[in-house]
Formats: C-alpha cells, structure tokens, sequence
C-alpha cells in the first residue's frame, strides 16, 4: 500500500493497533468484580487504563483508556449489580484538581463524562447495598451523592465547608441508605440523614488524622473499621467512639484499604504502604502477610471462594493467592504499567533483547527476552532498585545498563558496578586542538585499523580515581567497541568492553543528556545545546539549535553524516555538520520523543509522545514510511522484520505485521 500526499498525513489503511508485549507488571490501582461473576473482574490503573479478567485475575486484557487520557489514576470503579455492562469509574490527577465521573453502558468499551461532575477530583466512592441507585463520590470539594444511579449528582456537605473537603473515603450502611460514613485528609464525619446533618465522630481518633479507607460490617452495621495515618481503629456502636487496634507497627500505619472477608467476618486485611496484614479475630492480633516491601492499593476477595486473594499493588502489579494470603504469586500476564526507558539487542543473537525500566525498585530494573520479547525475565540482581535509564550491548556482547547511581555491568552471577573501574585521566585520550588551530577537526575523517591500533598504544597512563562512580547516567552509545556514556559529571569513555571508563576531559559541557555516536561522529546534547566531535572526541565545535527548538527531547547521528534531534517543536536533520537544520517536508510530527539510526535498514526512526503514528527516514533520499501503531511511544526499534515500541507508560508494543506506507521522497 502506497500514498503520496500533499500537507495532511493520510490514514493508514488497514492499520493494526500493535499488540502489548509487556515486561508485564507495574503500578496496578483497584479491582471490581461483577456480582454476577466473581471470575470477571475490572482493574483499574494510574495511567487511565482499565483491564478486564474473565478467569479470577490470572489473565488480563486492556479495555479501554478513559478519556483518552494517560494521567488519570482509576482508584473506584462500580458495577451496577442489576446490569454488569454499565460503570462507573471516579477518576482523579495526581497533582492537580481534575477528574471526573466516567460511565460506560457497554462494559468498559466506550465512555462519557459525567456532565455533573465533570473536572471533580474523585477520591472515593461507594453504592448502597440495599439501594443500588444510591451512590456517593467524594472528591476535594466535598461529598456528592446520586439517587438515580448516576444520571445526576447533588453535594450533600455543606457547601464552602471548612472541614469536610478532601474526602479520601466513604461508606454507606447496607440496612439505611441514608446513613454515610465519610473520612476526610482531617478526621472521619457521618450522616444519618442523607447529608442534611453532618457529624464530627473522631472520639477514640489521634486528632489531624487522614482517613483513608472505612468498612461496615454487612451482617453488623454498628461494626466500623476505619483505617487512618495515626493506625487502624474499630467502632462497636457506629462510629460513637473508636478504638485503636494494635498489631500494625507504627511504620505501616498507612493503611489504604481495609477489606472484611465477605465469608468470616473475623477476617480482615489491611493494605499498608509496607505490606499486607490480617487479622482472623476481628482485629486482637495481626500478622503480615507478605514482605514490608509490598505497597498494597487495593484489595479482592473472591466471595465464592475467599481462599483467592488479589492484591493490587505498586510497582509488582497484581499479585494472586490461593491460600487466605499466606503466599502470593505475581499475576500479571497481559497487564503492563512499566515506564521503559531504554533498549538493547544483544549483538551476537539478535533474538535477545533487554529493555530497561525506571520507577521499578526491586522489581523493576531490566528485563530480558530470548525471543523477541514474547516473554521476559528480569535480570536485575546487583543493581539494587536503581532505574534504569540506558542500556547498550558491546560487541562482545555484554550488557551495560546507565542508571540514576553509576555503570553497571550484567555478568553470570548479574550485575557488577563499574564506576568501581572507573580510571580518570590526567588528560584525554588525544590531545584536544581548538577550532582555531585545526579547521579540520570539523571534517569527517575515517580510521583505519591501524591508525586505531596506534591510538590504543599511546594512550596515556591513568592516574588512581574514587572507589566508585555514582553519577546519572543519561544515555550510553556504542561506537565500534568503545562505549560512550552521557552523565551528570560529564562525557565518558568506556573501553576494554565496558572495563575501563576514562573523562573525555576536551568536551567543556555540563551534564550531557545526549549522546549519539557513528564512524567517529559524536553528537552530544545538554537540554538546551550540542556539541559535536568528528574525530571520536579528540576536538568540539558547538553547534546551534534549530530555530524552532527550544529543548532537546533526543538525538541521533546517521551512517551518512546526517545529524538528527527532537523535541516539542519536531524533528530536524543537518547534513553540513549542524550549520543548517532543516524539517523534511512531509514528515508532520511534534513532541518527538525518539530518533534512532537504524543503521541495518539504513533509516532513522521517530517515534512522538502525542501521536500514534510512527516514522522512518531512509538514508541519504530521506524517503519517509510511517506505522500507525495505536500508541504513543517513547521510541521506536527493529526486530527481526518488524518493529517493537515503547509506550509512554504501558510497557513495549509489537508491530503485528509489516504494514508499510510510503509517503515520497523529500530529499
């Protein structure tokens, strides 16, 4: 299929969305279960997504992005229990006052907002067990409630209040719709008259307490959980006055959730910030139940079958139990959250690939494929939680991962620092000339093997460096087995295949971000300059920005001399060394986050944050092919005869088959 067009970006026809490929796992928000099927399950996220679960939480699948949106964090989602196709999700923007009430009538496929509380900052919600067309939302202005199954909302706290605003948590008692529990970032209130009175119920409470998470017993209303920053608290005659529960340690008081097994009201779990807790006689004692590493948002279980257990989590995704939360398994499979950061492809097995991921700790890092990325392993041992923010494979074939604290470098027994070998140079490898002196050190030169042999020879004695390096490490390039390394405390070289690291002290920029290197090219970039080496970093010349652009999002050097970088403003080429910038034509893209030189198709490919469409660039005609991926991705990398990509927040993304538009040469 091929299109030549003239000032608009023509649709791809028979466009795939390209499949999500994982690392699975990552930032999982809520769960909701049909009350018809407690099997079929909704799970909420942090980046606008909703998934769905037929089989009980092992398999996921994405339904929608609510409002095409990827800040808005899903923490409360309803299902109407007389009819399972309609929802409803309260949804809220970390940072901001906006949100909103989204509904949907055929079972999360498409949306509306709700014109009543649109821009509302929904921080909780509930229905009533005995009058499901009664539902409440709380969100930073107040309490809202619904009596029509959310056509229309009314605020039922006082308007303007001083004291009940930021409603973190809400209840509504399954006998008496009329009778709701609400808690605040202060302290807890209560109503029993459907909000036109409002009291305070903070006997038993630490004073200045964020609620987060109340719970009434079904079969005992006057049973009250409420869980707070200062611990857990339970009530025995509704809310009159509340008792502190022992058992959490002060360090993992905050506990988001609190959920009652639905078959032993005994049994009751606490999500805290540092694990699961539980206690089997109504709050006497509790054990933890996972490590203290675990931060629980939300909490499932099964009420046909209460030994199944979900939890969902931070960083891990969903984890899964089939023993009343003894022990758990990760059950991610199809959901992915991961923030990717970075790529490599192993040079000796093109089939291995790595993908490095940031916001991960302990169970982020990197990720490994042997085929292809249908299925992952994390290999992350040694690197201590840190992200990942580069990854480059040596000709040798050894992985090195940049990252917010060093060089790291991936072993058999995982991975080593190599900031530890890190040898600073009493000078750089080759004298630096200035421009002054040397014109030609503006001018492509080729080396041969001799002439690098000769180099390696007469590289000058090291002096003893620090125990460690501990830098940021923005971006790793390789360039005919030396590795460059862009970090906080300058351009660094890497040799001996990623052993010995020297300063390449006659670069003069601070903090280079960038770093992109072809035939002894070096482009490096600050976020707001570049400078360029074409002599393997010997001498520098600064050159310009392009006109239009006002920050650096990503850099790339061709096989042809061609320099490339982007950013807001979109993607820009010089072929004269950064004299001149140019735009190409027909190549309609902002936010460009990814330019990369594919140098076995001979191509540069652009990948952009706001649009779904992805680009190359062949060398030297600057013929430009474009994808439509479904997807805004970070950036964009070969495989095989296909493509992969890295979504803004949801993990990678494969190209389902070779469907190639042609658009025309703009040399």
């Amino acid at each position: 299929m091929s299109v030549v067009f003239l000032g608009i970006m023509p649709t791809a026809m028979h466009a795939v969305t390209w499949f999500p490929l994982g690392p699975y796992g990552g930032y999982a928000r809520s769960f909701a279960a049909d009350p018809s099927n407690s099997r079929h399950l909704y799970l909420g996220t942090a980046t606008g997504w909703l998934y769905e679960s037929m089989d009980g939480g092992a398999k996921w699948a994405r339904v929608s992005r609510i409002d095409k949106r990827d800040d808005l964090v899903l923490d409360h989602i309803l299902i109407d229990p007389r009819n399972p196709k309609h929802l409803m999700v309260g949804a809220f923007e970390v940072g901001h006052t906006d949100g909103g009430l989204y509904i949907s009538e055929d079972g999360g496929r498409n949306w509306y907002a709700q014109a009543e509380m649109r821009g509302q900052s929904i921080r909780s919600m509930a229905q009533s067990l005995s009058d499901p067309d009664v539902i409440v939302a709380g969100t930073l202005q107040g309490i809202y409630r619904s009596t029509d199954n959310g056509k229309h909302w009314a605020l039922i706290s006082p308007e303007g209040s001083k004291e009940i605003h930021e409603v973190e948590s809400l209840a509504i008692d399954p006998v008496n719709p009329k009778i709701i529990y609400a808690g605040t970032w202060h302290l807890p209130w209560k109503t029993v008259d459907g909000g036109e009175h409002w009291d305070n119920i903070k006997k038993g409470l630490i004073d200045d307490s964020d609620v987060f998470s109340i719970i009434i017993d079904p079969a005992k209303s006057h049973v009250v959980y409420a869980s707070a920053c200062s611990g857990i608290y339970k009530s025995l005659d509704a809310g009159a006055e509340f008792k502190k529960i022992q058992g959490i340690p002060s360090t993992a008081r905050r506990t988001r959730k609190l959920l009652q097994d639905p078959a032993n009201p005994e049994t009751v779990y606490a999500g805290t910030t540092e694990g699961l807790y539980r206690t089997q006689d109504g709050g006497k004692t509790f054990s933890l139940m996972t490590g203290p590493d675990i931060v629980v948002n939300d909490i499932y279980v099964d009420p046909k079958n209460p030994s199944h257990v979900l939890l969902a989590t931070d960083r891990g995704g969903v984890l899964s139990s089939e023993d009343s939360a003894t022990s758990f398994v990760a059950s991610n499979a199809g959901f992915s959250t991961q923030q990717v950061t970075s790529f490599a492809m192993d040079s000796h097995n093109r089939a291995r690939i790595y993908v490095g991921v940031a916001n991960g700790k302990e169970i982020g890092g990197v990720f490994e494929s042997l085929d292809g990325g249908i299925r992952w392993e994390q290999q992350s041992v040694g690197l201590g939680g840190r992200d990942v923010f580069s990854l480059v494979s040596t000709p040798e074939g050894t992985l090195l991962a940049g990252t917010a604290h060093g060089i790291f470098r991936l072993g058999d027994s995982g991975w080593t620092d190599s900031g530890a070998l890190l040898q600073p140079a009493a000078a750089p490898i080759v004298k630096a000339k200035t421009a002054a002196k040397s014109k030609a050190a503006h001018a492509p030169q080729k080396r041969t093997v001799a002439a690098k042999s000769t180099a390696r020879a007469k590289k000058p004695a090291v002096v003893a460096g620090p125990p460690n390096f501990s830098a940021i490490v923005y971006s790793l390039s390789e360039d005919d087995d030396i590795v460059y390394a862009g970090t906080s405390e300058g351009l660094l070289r890497g040799e001996n295949d990623g052993h010995t690291w020297t300063p390449i002290a006659s670069l003069h920029l601070p903090d280079p971000h960038f770093v992109a290197a072809v035939k002894s090219t070096i482009m490096v970039a600050g976020l707001k300059n570049i400078e360029l080496s074409t002599d393997a970093g010997a001498t520098w010349s600064t050159v310009s920005l392009p006109e239009d652009l006002t920050q650096i999002a990503t850099i790339a050097v061709d096989g042809q001399e061609g320099l490339w970088v982007g950013g807001q403003a979109g993607v820009f080429c010089s072929t004269d060394h950064g004299q001149s910038w140019k735009t190409l034509p027909n190549l309609y893209v902002k936010d460009v986050a990814g330019v990369f030189y594919d140098a076995a198709n001979h191509r540069v490919l652009v990948a952009s944050g706001s649009s779904t469409f992805s680009f190359g660039v062949s060398v030297p005609d600057h013929k430009i092919s474009y994808w439509e991926s479904g997807w805004n991705l970070r950036f964009v990398r070969p495989v095989g005869d296909h493509l992969i990509g890295a979504t803004m927040f949801d993990g990678m993304v494969v190209q389902p088959q070779m469907v190639v538009s042609e658009i025309s040469s703009t040399k």
